[in-house]
């Protein structure tokens, strides 16, 4: 328990307890607005149905995101002393960040500089709350399970289809018509040396490029006269979704034979896509989280490496942003987070909070 009488466990304890999977989160922002309103700390929320709470004023300002929604179904809460977890939906992924995040927002009364908690919905969908997000920060502390390591950089994901168009004719005279399915051969052949070129980034690796899915055709003895083929691209700085889009759909040009019509389209949706993000680990954000982690975990965490999945993140870069938070995405048994065995580790819990708050210290004064 911090000395302003939080304790992050018990909060998250409650917070497991509310179902707050896809769109319902009204109860548990309630429930969240309310903490912050026993604290003494009145908090807005927006048309985007972001919750938001600042201290402070002047630079720097540091921003304490996370989300409050789930996957679902939503899972009870149990908590295991034994085993020292709390288990539970969300337990994991985000509302254990979220305990530890706003314990240290309570604790911390900014000599110099403005905190600020913002906390979002629509997280494990579209990214509507941080998308619409008006908090302009110095720096961003985004609250996901790490298993303490401070995250500097993750890469990006983007969507999109490949559409190919031929001429349909009959199977018996195949040169008659123009067969958009023989044309996958050169687009395979495509993604597979998309990246040849490419170097790796330093922090993430290489970039990837993967079909997922394929449909085309219309019956089994007619040449087929489309194809579309969708395609799941994880990214690297400083690649962004248009200027994707354009190198892919001008190498498909160049590889598909041309009586064959080729397009690549990004997927259709109302928020930006989660792009790479890269923040320095040199940087006294990173370096300064990175300590108190160690300290706080005796060891066991503050290693500065890669968030393994897409985050919302991406959206406050180039600002320096890290992710951090206690419980991991997955152990050595197999995944947790989005699973039916969620679960976060309560010492993990207390020793983010402790992290963050000592993170915080340094960087407000």
């Amino acid at each position: 328990m911090s000395s302003t009488g939080f304790d992050p466990v018990e909060f998250l304890a409650d917070a497991v307890r509310i179902d707050s999977t896809a769109e319902a989160v009204a109860e548990m922002r309630e429930f969240l607005v309310d903490t912050l309103a026993s604290h003494g700390i009145e908090a807005t929320v927006d048309d985007a149905g972001n919750t938001v709470a600042s201290k402070g004023t002047g630079s720097p300002h540091v921003v304490l995101n996370t989300h409050i929604d789930t996957v679902p179904p939503h899972l009870p809460y149990e908590r295991d002393d034994e085993a020292g977890v709390v288990r539970g939906r969300g337990s994991c992924d985000a509302k254990g960040p979220l305990a530890a995040l706003l314990s240290a927002f309570l604790a911390t009364d900014p000599d110099e500089g403005t905190l600020t908690l913002a906390v979002t919905p629509d997280e494990e969908v579209l990214s509507t709350g941080a998308a619409a997000l008006d908090v302009d920060g110095d720096c961003y502390i985004v609250g996901e399970p790490t298993g303490l390591d401070v995250c500097n950089a993750a890469k990006g994901r983007f969507q999109g289809t490949i559409t190919l168009s031929g001429v349909s004719a009959h199977a018996a005279e195949p040169e008659s018509g123009a067969n958009a399915v023989s044309a996958v051969e050169q687009v395979l052949a495509t993604l597979r040396t998309f990246d040849a070129e490419r170097d790796p980034h330093p922090t993430l690796g290489a970039a990837t490029l993967t079909p997922t899915t394929i449909e085309g055709g219309a019956a089994t003895n007619q040449i087929p006269a489309d194809c579309r083929l969708v395609v799941d691209r994880r990214t690297i700085p400083p690649e962004t979704a248009d200027g994707f889009r354009e190198s892919l759909e001008r190498a498909l040009r160049e590889a598909i034979p041309a009586d064959v019509g080729v397009t690549f389209a990004l997927t259709d949706r109302e928020t930006p896509f989660l792009e790479a993000f890269a923040t320095d680990e040199a940087d006294p954000l990173v370096q300064t989280l990175a300590s108190a982690a160690t300290d706080a975990s005796g060891g066991s965490g503050g290693a500065v490496r890669p968030f393994t999945a897409a985050t919302e993140a991406s959206y406050f870069a180039p600002a320096p942003t890290v992710v951090f938070g206690p419980g991991s995405l997955a152990d050595s048994e197999g995944a947790v987070a989005h699973s039916e065995r969620e679960y976060v580790p309560i010492a993990e819990v207390r020793a983010a909070a402790r992290a963050l708050e000592a993170t915080l210290g340094e960087l407000l004064g």
